[in-house]
């Protein structure tokens, strides 16, 4: 196997404690947290007093000031164990961050501290019943009124830790007729008038993580609560646009850790499991079949890490995140069949860790853009122009 370069022996000795967090506070409670259908609000509480929440935010909002390296060992621990209910990915490095780049001192005085602490749980409201990956699609509104706030209507599905949430970052339109062109952030805080949170939604897999539907009547925001205030209203789509490689990066980052456990758990089966008198790894089929799927995630590997290094530089393209999410995704899928599939009848038992797995993987290839829109997106670096 290739060594791995990224990591200092500070980041590992911050993997080991947040392992040993995760064993403790995470790893015993998540089957129950999936029947419910969310994590426990204790476990944000508890993330946030061990300084595991928003890491990368600087120290004077409640963060630790530390590289998005660290946010990385988080998400490849919590996939590894296949805790995929706990949502301090989005809260840590969406959420937060569209604060901190975009957010007047103000805002980010009045919200980050709250994130860091767990006091407040993020969310961030993009899809909507007929507008998934086409972000120009939505419909949500929130017009200006005279004393300067917005009336904010529409509804939003498809949410993470939305059930949970404290703070909504809203995509809406500002100014309906100008298309993208049109678009702004607004922040929405739990206890707004006319804010309302659905039922939380039955899903394939990720059963653990609280996904919901959220419904905005009349909302009134403030105008402080228009996210980098006059200066952003109706460029929200840049904005967004801006953060989208790191949000598929992190899609990435757990696509290959999950296919490393996948991997780990099915070579430890095979070795166990006996048919025919011999143990299930004595076979070719099952050798091969194992010696394929370690060497692409191996090829996943190295390019993920590579595409960090130039996440540290700020150099990574949007061409390029998009070619991470889609092929990692799509391997990631590949694994979780070909492993259930050597797992046999245990590989359809939900007790199962890679049964699991399988279902929390397909999501995978859907949220962040769908992998046909990261493919529209790389052919369109290419110069091939897209036809209506």
């Amino acid at each position: 196997m290739i060594e791995r370069t990224l990591f200092s022996s500070e980041h590992e000795a911050f993997r080991d404690a947040f392992r040993r967090f995760v064993d403790r506070q995470v790893a015993p409670f998540h089957a129950q947290w999936e029947e419910q259908g969310y994590v426990d609000r204790a476990l944000w509480q508890q993330a946030g007093a061990n300084g595991y929440l928003c890491p990368t935010m600087p120290e004077a909002y409640g963060g630790a000031g530390a590289d998005k390296l660290y946010s990385v060992v988080q998400m490849e621990e919590l996939a590894r164990g296949g805790f995929t209910g706990v949502g301090f990915g989005l809260h840590n490095e969406i959420v937060a961050p569209y604060v901190l780049h975009y957010g007047s001192e103000e805002q980010k005085q009045r919200w980050l501290p709250r994130l860091a602490s767990g006091d407040m749980v993020g969310a961030i409201a993009m899809s909507e019943p007929a507008a998934g990956s086409d972000l120009q699609g939505i419909q949500s509104t929130a017009i200006r009124q005279g004393d300067g706030s917005y009336l904010l209507n529409g509804s939003k599905t498809f949410i993470t830790n939305g059930w949970h949430a404290d703070l909504v970052i809203v995509v809406a339109k500002t100014d309906p007729a100008a298309g993208a062109k049109g678009t702004s952030l607004l922040v929405v805080e739990r206890g707004m008038q006319g804010f309302e949170k659905g039922q939380r939604l039955k899903k394939l897999g990720l059963k653990a993580q609280d996904t919901s539907e959220l419904f905005f009547d009349n909302v009134r925001v403030p105008a402080e609560n228009l996210l980098g205030g006059p200066a952003l209203e109706n460029r929200g789509f840049v904005c967004l646009m801006e953060q989208l490689p790191w949000e598929r990066m992190q899609i990435a980052v757990t696509a290959v850790a999950a296919s490393e456990a996948a991997i780990a758990w099915t070579l430890q089966y095979v070795k166990d499991r006996r048919v025919f008198g011999q143990s299930l790894a004595g076979f070719q089929n099952t050798r091969y079949k194992l010696a394929e799927l370690q060497t692409e995630v191996q090829v996943a590997r190295v390019f993920v890490d590579r595409c960090l290094e130039l996440v540290l530089h700020d150099k990574l393209d949007t061409a390029t995140a998009s070619m991470a999410k889609y092929w990692t995704t799509d391997l990631q899928c590949k694994v979780m069949d070909e492993c259930v599939q050597l797992h046999g009848g245990y590989g359809f038992m939900w007790e199962v860790a890679i049964t699991r797995a399988y279902a929390d993987a397909r999501v995978q290839r859907i949220y962040g853009g769908t992998n046909e829109i990261m493919k529209e997106v790389i052919s369109r670096s290419m110069g091939l122009g897209g036809g209506r």
